[in-house]
């Protein structure tokens, strides 16, 4: 049976006692930490205990593994997470080539040894542009993964299919790398523009009916729910839940 998880970064907006106990109410068990969170560590660890949640695994600022890892790494330990999870490259920083992205993989397996070294997993958390064809039709994504023999994959489903490729195929084509999913939905075009173009999971139009089978025969053991940027947390995580559990 997967784990079921939440990324607290969906709830940076509202209060975060409220929010854990919406969250611990639903039966969640398991939380995604990222940046906010980190500055009090003790704080943070004492709330979740209070709730009877754990932060099994965190996004981390790239920035902050590169150049303070043992302080991301402290931060890691404080909470007792699985996994330190790069969240995001600015577009600055971006690759324009397969040769650029094979290079910055191998970066990453060298700034993600001492977090091996500690026992945890080091992954890569996707959006859209690792699944942008490059001038010579192959993906960043492919080339990074190469590079960096050792990296896992925190596959975000939803920015696969923003990015027009089948989050089923690449599932498939990655499934030994992949720790965890990102259990996200898209809204129609046009719609919840208020909330980014996100949807409540199985209220926008991801086929879950054929991700959902394609998880389970491939065995991947964390489903994290998220939503870039909802109105109502409550609401999110309420029908999000729901949909979940049916998986």
């Amino acid at each position: 049976m997967p784990a079921h998880s939440m990324q607290l970064y969906s709830f940076r907006n509202f209060d975060l006692a409220d929010t854990l106990q919406t969250l611990a109410d639903l039966g969640l068990r398991e939380v995604e930490g990222f940046g906010a969170l980190y500055e009090n560590p003790s704080k943070t660890k004492a709330l979740l205990d209070t709730y009877g949640l754990s932060m099994t695994t965190g996004h981390f600022d790239i920035d902050l593994v590169e150049n303070e890892p043992e302080n991301a790494l402290n931060i890691a330990r404080e909470f007792g997470m699985e996994a330190v999870i790069i969240a995001f490259l600015k577009p600055e920083r971006r690759p324009t080539d397969r040769a650029g992205w094979a290079e910055f993989g191998a970066h990453l397996e060298t700034i993600g040894a001492p977090i091996r070294a500690a026992g945890l997993q080091f992954g890569w958390h996707n959006h859209d542009f690792e699944f942008l064809p490059l001038e010579d039709g192959t993906y960043p994504i492919e080339a990074m993964l190469e590079a960096a023999p050792s990296l896992v994959l925190e596959l975000d489903l939803a920015w696969v299919a923003v990015a027009g490729e089948s989050p089923v195929e690449w599932i498939e084509r990655y499934k030994n790398r992949i720790i965890s999913a990102h259990i996200k939905d898209h809204a129609p075009e046009g719609e919840n523009r208020d909330e980014g173009g996100w949807a409540d999971v199985g209220h926008g139009v991801m086929n879950w009916d054929e991700i959902s089978a394609c998880l389970r025969a491939t065995g991947i053991g964390r489903y994290v729910l998220e939503h870039d940027n909802p109105k109502d947390g409550v609401r999110f995580a309420t029908r999000s839940y729901e949909k979940l559990i049916t998986f």
